[in-house]
């Protein structure tokens, strides 16, 4: 188990001559050294709960220090401490007011990891390109309208830079979705995807989240400021962002898009979720709501706009994203997701409720009038998709529904994901690039997700 070193901290920083102790390892070719910078989410830490064979076991953590960079590594201590494949992070800590400045002044670093608070996100993320480091980043990468036109340069000078910058999509890896995607793709199960109306839109995906809630096996500590929409962002351009992408993702795969051509913004709308000053505290552990939250408090109730909703057309297709927040899930439950697409042949559903003891199931659904014929189709198709994804299979629930039974096996969970798009990442890179419609396609989700905010403060 490594430890944990504090570089430095804002006192002695202005010292000449401090160094780490730290005795490097010898550095292999090709080796990838990663940057955390002011970790504010928990997001940061799943990044390093998978260890990585090209990836240096030394981290170079810069922040301003305090709760936030705390819960940080007690995370990465227990991914180094736990009993069954633990990991060796050798975290090297730089803390003071000017850790952004200190980062891109030492370049220890050649892959920085950002997930925290999102009001300067965009700008760090800038920065860091600008001195030639690669980006991988939380969403969302811009939360005002503001700055989309700040996260388009920042493509352009990581395409001038040769370096790349992604962001961490994780709903991808989730086996439902892969699995929605892939029988999209048969048209002798889905047929043709549907145009669809703003009333009856073609594609509908909602997001439930949790203010309250356990990962790793532990309470998630809020920071305050994630309850500020003026640092987080609202929830039409933060967990939106993955709805957005899996819009474009499933719909339209490794197909490139447009912002300024192929997205007609329909509708668009935000609401608040309250939270009290007692739920505040057990979320926080602070007494009282900051003073940067009054603005958002009534009644002494503090009331969130971390609701989203957005109707648009994408390449004619009419899709509706929603993200909603609650307190707290149900005993039982947890973050659900329902998602369906609408063919020509079939509807293709994911529902994660209490029936299905809210686990993501896949449901394909005929018309009411399908022909045997086409069942029998179905069927045959499905067997030859079975044979890429083994021991998936069909259960019928009625004339008109049946079940895709997933193996436990593909359910690795949404912590998992995070090192599933980190190698997916190293992979891009190893091969110094990227297929050619992501960085278009991440603009376009950003435009999407920025433009609606503005079309929902106008409503």
């Amino acid at each position: 188990m490594k430890k944990l070193i504090y570089l430095m901290t804002a006192a002695v920083s202005l010292l000449p001559g401090c160094k780490s102790k730290t005795e490097k390892p010898v550095e292999k070719e090709g080796e990838i050294k990663l940057i955390t910078l002011d970790p504010g989410h928990f997001h940061a830490a799943l990044v390093q709960k998978s260890a990585y064979p090209q990836v240096s076991n030394d981290v170079y953590v810069y922040a301003p220090g305090g709760d936030e960079l705390d819960e940080h590594l007690k995370k990465i201590e227990a991914y180094n401490s736990r009993p069954e494949d633990p990991t060796g992070w050798n975290e090297i800590v730089y803390t003071g007011t000017d850790f952004l400045e200190k980062m891109i002044a030492e370049k220890k670093g050649n892959v920085m990891i950002t997930a925290g608070n999102n009001r300067k996100k965009t700008e760090y993320i800038l920065k860091t390109l600008q001195a030639g480091i690669n980006v991988l980043a939380d969403k969302p990468m811009v939360i005002v309208p503001e700055n989309f036109e700040m996260l388009k340069q920042c493509f352009d000078v990581a395409k001038e830079k040769d370096i790349l910058l992604y962001d961490i999509m994780t709903e991808r890896y989730e086996i439902t979705t892969i699995l929605q995607r892939e029988l999209s793709l048969q048209p002798a199960i889905f047929g043709e995807l549907e145009k669809g109306t703003p009333e009856n839109p073609a594609v509908t995906k909602e997001s439930v989240h949790h203010f309250f809630k356990m990962v790793s096996g532990s309470p998630v500590k809020r920071p305050a400021w994630f309850f500020d929409v003026d640092q987080q962002g609202e929830g039409i351009v933060d967990v939106n962002t993955h709805l957005v992408d899996l819009v474009q993702w499933e719909c339209f795969p490794e197909q490139i898009i447009n912002y300024q051509t192929d997205i007609e913004l329909l509708n668009a709308k935000r609401w608040t979720t309250a939270v009290d000053l007692p739920q505040f505290k057990q979320a926080t552990g602070l007494e009282n709501y900051p003073d940067y939250l009054q603005k958002d408090v009534v009644k002494d109730v503090l009331q969130v706009y971390a609701n989203g909703e957005i109707v648009y057309r994408l390449k004619g297709v009419c899709a509706k994203v929603s993200v909603i927040w609650n307190y707290q899930a149900p005993e039982g439950a947890g973050d659900t997701h329902f998602s369906v697409m609408r063919g020509t042949g079939a509807n293709l559903t994911i529902r994660q409720g209490a029936e299905q003891n809210y686990k993501p199931e896949l449901y394909i659904e005929l018309p009411a009038k399908a022909k045997a014929d086409y069942v029998s189709g179905m069927e045959k198709t499905f067997a030859e998709v079975e044979k890429k994804y083994p021991g998936i299979t069909l259960e019928k629930l009625s004339d008109t529904a049946w079940k895709v039974n997933i193996p436990d096996n593909y359910r690795n969970g949404h912590e998992a994901h995070f090192g599933q798009v980190t190698e997916k990442y190293l992979q891009f890179l190893k091969d110094k690039k990227m297929p050619d419609w992501e960085v278009p396609n991440m603009i376009a989700k950003y435009y999407t997700t920025t433009e609606a905010l503005k079309l929902a403060k106008k409503e």
